[in-house]
């Protein structure tokens, strides 16, 4: 039976971004629970089932697919954040203590393993590292979001009161790892409002 090229190319292209979502959706849990150097390519593609050049078709290489894991890691980050934000609009201490509690609940999962971009941060030290860089443009805008909204609260020294919200949230991603179910992180929401309380009183 002839074979029609067309076909063929089509569904080849078909294929393709198909293999990409799967090498992506396994890569990503894998590093998150796992770590990104723990992790090496041979197990990416046996987990997904393709054969390793559709990983290099998709990705240029580990670092690149590392990378593209942490940039759709940011985009949920951020969905989650402006959830927080729409659900109470015009208060950005509601706001952010939202967004808190929910932090606060999911450390105490048994699957809870952190924040993958600080995770990602303390694998790669290294400056020019494609993933470092995608961690630290995640990090940079929360402290900028964090200092605007600690603005729009009245807080004499915003800046201060944002970077302790930051510091706030951080430590939860630890210490969520550390102790777990019961862990000091469950109540990050309860210690925000009460490191806000504290600055807008002053």
């Amino acid at each position: 039976m002839a074979r029609n090229s067309k076909t063929e190319g089509h569904a080849a292209r078909e294929r393709q971004p198909a293999a990409a979502e799967k090498i992506l959706a396994v890569a990503r849990d894998l590093f998150y629970h796992q770590g990104i150097r723990a992790i090496g390519v041979d197990e990416i593609v046996r987990t997904a089932g393709v054969a390793k050049p559709s990983l290099y078709r998709a990705f240029s290489s580990k670092d690149d697919l590392a990378a593209s894991y942490l940039r759709r890691y940011d985009r949920e980050f951020w969905e989650r954040f402006d959830e927080a934000v729409a659900a109470h609009p015009g208060d950005p201490r509601a706001q952010i203590l939202a967004f808190l509690t929910r932090i606060g609940k999911r450390t105490q999962t048994p699957s809870y393993r952190g924040c993958g971009m600080t995770n990602a941060a303390v694998e790669y030290p290294e400056p020019d590292h494609p993933a470092r860089k995608v961690s630290e443009d995640n990090k940079r805008e929360l402290r900028r979001r964090l200092r605007a909204m600690a603005g729009e609260m009245g807080a004499a020294d915003a800046d201060t009161l944002g970077d302790g919200l930051l510091l706030l949230i951080e430590g939860a991603y630890i210490s969520g790892q550390l102790f777990g179910n019961g862990g000091p992180a469950q109540s990050v929401a309860r210690n925000a409002e009460l490191l806000i309380g504290a600055s807008l009183a002053k």
